[in-house]
Order: C-alpha cells, then sequence, then structure tokens
C-alpha cells in the first residue's frame, strides 16, 4: 500500500490538523483511492516533514512551537516520539536531513536562525551536537577553545555576521515599494530552505534579504562559506539540486525561478533567470514548492494566488530553464507538492483538500485533475519508506 505522510497548520498556526497524518492508496488499487486516513502522531502544527536517510525515522518542524521533533515508525500506520523536541528557532518551517545521518538543518522564518541539529545511532535528535573530544576538553578544563565556542554557537544559529541585509540602507527610512512586510516594516532575514549540494556544502535560503548562503559543515555546528546575492525584492524561498549539479531556487515575492552555479573555485553565482509562468504576478501570486522530475527535465512550482503548477523545462547543461505549460492545482493555496509514479499530488493549505493531477508521460505537462481528498490544513507530503 502505498503510504504518505501529511504535515499540517494545527491550533497555534490557525489550523484543524492534530498532527501528523497519514494519507494512503488501497492495496492494489490506483491513486483514485488516495484517502486522509487521519492523524498517526499527535503534534503542533508539523508543518514540514524531513526522512532520516537509513532509518524508519520522521522528523517534523513544529512550526508554532519553534521545535523540532523526532519519530520513529511502528507498524504500518504509526508513528511513536523519539525523544523529546529539541528547540530551534521562531517559526521553524524547513528541515533537511545531511545524506549520512548525521545531523538535519532547521530553517526558521521568524528569526532568520539556520540551525544545525546532531542525530544520534538510532535517529534520535542530539540537543547539544558538541563531539566527544570537545566535552572532555569542557570536563577537565572548565571552559573550551575559541573554534570551539565559535562552533557551538553555530551549532544553535545562523552565524550573525551572516544575517546582514546585502541592501541595507538607512535604518530610518522605510521603503514600502520594496519591503516585503505589510506596513513598509523595514526588512529583517527569514530563514526558509536547506539543500544539501553535491560537494557536501549546504545552500540555503533568506526570503527577506534576498540571499542563498553557501555553508561548510563541521564536526559542531556550519561555518558560512559565502553568501550569491539575488535582486532585491526577490524572495528565494525554496531550492531543488539538479542532476547536473545547478542549483534551481524558486521566489515567493518576484514570481521567478533563478538558476545558480559553482565556477571552478566552488563560488556559486547567479548564471540564468526566468518568471515561474506568463500569468504570475508579484503582489498577487507567491510561489511555494520547487520540486523535479526523476530525470530533472522538468521542474514544478506550485504558485499560491492564482493557485495554478507552473511546469518548467530544462534545458542545456542544465542552466536553461523556461516555462512549459500552467496547470489549475484544484486546490486554495497549494502550499506543497510531491512528484510520485507519474502523479502530482498538491496540498491545498486553505481549502483543506489534496488532489492528485495527472503528468503527461510524454511532455512532462501536469494535466486534469484526477482525484481529490480532504485533508486538515495540508502543508507538507512526504512519501513514507
Amino acid at each position: 500500500m502505498t503510504r504518505f505522510w501529511v504535515g499540517g497548520y494545527g491550533a497555534d498556526m490557525e489550523g484543524q490538523a492534530d498532527g501528523i497524518g497519514l494519507l494512503a492508496v488501497a492495496d492494489g488499487q490506483g491513486p483514485t483511492t488516495l484517502g486522509y486516513r487521519g492523524a498517526v502522531a499527535p503534534a503542533p502544527s508539523p508543518s514540514w516533514l524531513a526522512q532520516h536517510p537509513t532509518l524508519d525515522v520522521v522528523y517534523a518542524a513544529l512550526e508554532g512551537a519553534g521545535e523540532v521533533a523526532a519519530f520513529a515508525r511502528t507498524g504500518e500506520r504509526a508513528l511513536r516520539p523519539l525523544g523529546r523536541p529539541v528547540a530551534a528557532g521562531q517559526y521553524v518551517c524547513h528541515l533537511a536531513v545531511s545524506p549520512d545521518g548525521r545531523f538535519l538543518v532547521a530553517s526558521c522564518y521568524g528569526d532568520g536562525r539556520v540551525v544545525r541539529i546532531g542525530l544520534g545511532s538510532d535517529g534520535a535528535l542530539l540537543p547539544d551536537a558538541r563531539d566527544k573530544a570537545a566535552e572532555l576538553r569542557e570536563a577537565l578544563f572548565g571552559d573550551r577553545g575559541a573554534d570551539e565556542r565559535e562552533g557551538d554557537g553555530e551549532e544553535r544559529r545562523a552565524d550573525p555576521t551572516a544575517a546582514v541585509d546585502p541592501y541595507a540602507s538607512d535604518p530610518n527610512r522605510l521603503d514600502r515599494s520594496l519591503s516585503p512586510s505589510k506596513g513598509g516594516d523595514p526588512r529583517v532575514s527569514h530563514a526558509h530552505a536547506a539543500a544539501f549540494l553535491p560537494d557536501g556544502r549546504i545552500a540555503t535560503t533568506d526570503l527577506g534579504y534576498d540571499l542563498v548562503r553557501i555553508w561548510r559543515p563541521a564536526s559542531t555546528g556550519l561555518t558560512l562559506d559565502h553568501e550569491v546575492v539575488l535582486p532585491r525584492g526577490s524572495g528565494p524561498r525554496h531550492m531543488v539540486v539538479h542532476p547536473s549539479g545547478h542549483l534551481h531556487v524558486v521566489t515567493e515575492y518576484s514570481c521567478e525561478l533563478f538558476t545558480l552555479a559553482a565556477d571552478r573555485e566552488g563560488r556559486w553565482g547567479l548564471v540564468a533567470g526566468t518568471p515561474v509562468s506568463a500569468i504570475a504576478t508579484p503582489g498577487h501570486d507567491y510561489p511555494a514548492e520547487l520540486s523535479r522530475s526523476k530525470d530533472g527535465e522538468t521542474l514544478y512550482a506550485g504558485v499560491r494566488g492564482s493557485n495554478t503548477i507552473a511546469a518548467l523545462r530544462v534545458r542545456g547543461s542544465g542552466e536553461q530553464v523556461e516555462p512549459l505549460a500552467l496547470a489549475d492545482a484544484g486546490v486554495d493555496w497549494p502550499r506543497h507538492h510531491l512528484v510520485h509514479d507519474g502523479a502530482l499530488l498538491v496540498a491545498g493549505q486553505r481549502s483543506d483538500e489534496i488532489t492528485v493531477l495527472d503528468i503527461d508521460d510524454r511532455t512532462g505537462a501536469p494535466g486534469r485533475i484526477r482525484h481529490r481528498t480532504p485533508a486538515p490544513a495540508p502543508t507538507h507530503l512526504l512519501l513514507a519508506r
């Protein structure tokens, strides 16, 4: 039986979800039997879910609580808490687990933190992920060296020197034309997603400061390598790594898709950009999730506002992207979507519904709505192992 874990907003985020839900297809039957089976793990607003690479452990960003929680699967349809939740930061909204399963990176929208949290051999969260040598030095000498103190700080939050607005101007002047905040408030840092790059480094987006940051992992934290500055007011949100090694970034405010690449020295930079779709309008539309087909030839962006799914074709060596097709998402506020088995599953946060769209086998274009099922304030879909 095909199963998906469903993240959603609960009462603390003005939603109706009771925890991590289960979406399942009946044995031997197609997606038209897909149905929401209810909450299988109580949790407050598990808005983003991530799977451990080798263990039956699922991690949830508890957005309203500002915490990350781990759950171990028990049986086919149940999850149980694995240890206690760990504090991350205000409105933690995204999780990415390292390919080796040793740590995860949590992005926090509210305070801009990028938090590295260590993982145990059983997949449990480690509140303090300092290495054993650092622990021994502290026990023997009562203090740690400057490197360890700095590393521990980065373990819990983004390097404070990184959270600087590259377009900073007079802080007393409110720029209402460029500030995405209501009322023209000054720009603030909003970390929103992380992606592991082929060389082992980590890319994170800062939606508020129009940055893509490149980090190097260390034994006890993250070290900022460099930053890529995107056009002011673009609002980089989510990313996918292309098989070619290019990084595609969708922007929430300017409704664009930017392609980044690394040069021979390993420094990333902007190489191309294109509108997400012909009808997406900044200020009315807000792209959310970005995903790709297995072969990387097609990208799919969910666009809130017009409530559409925009498909884009990847050309050349991964650096060229052009609009391909546009389809009705069939939901209100498509917060997240997932490509699976020739179909596109779309989570409609405001319509309390999940739809299944056909994907054309030949072109990769999304098509008609094949099926829909009710689900409380869905914000994320994760294929169950």
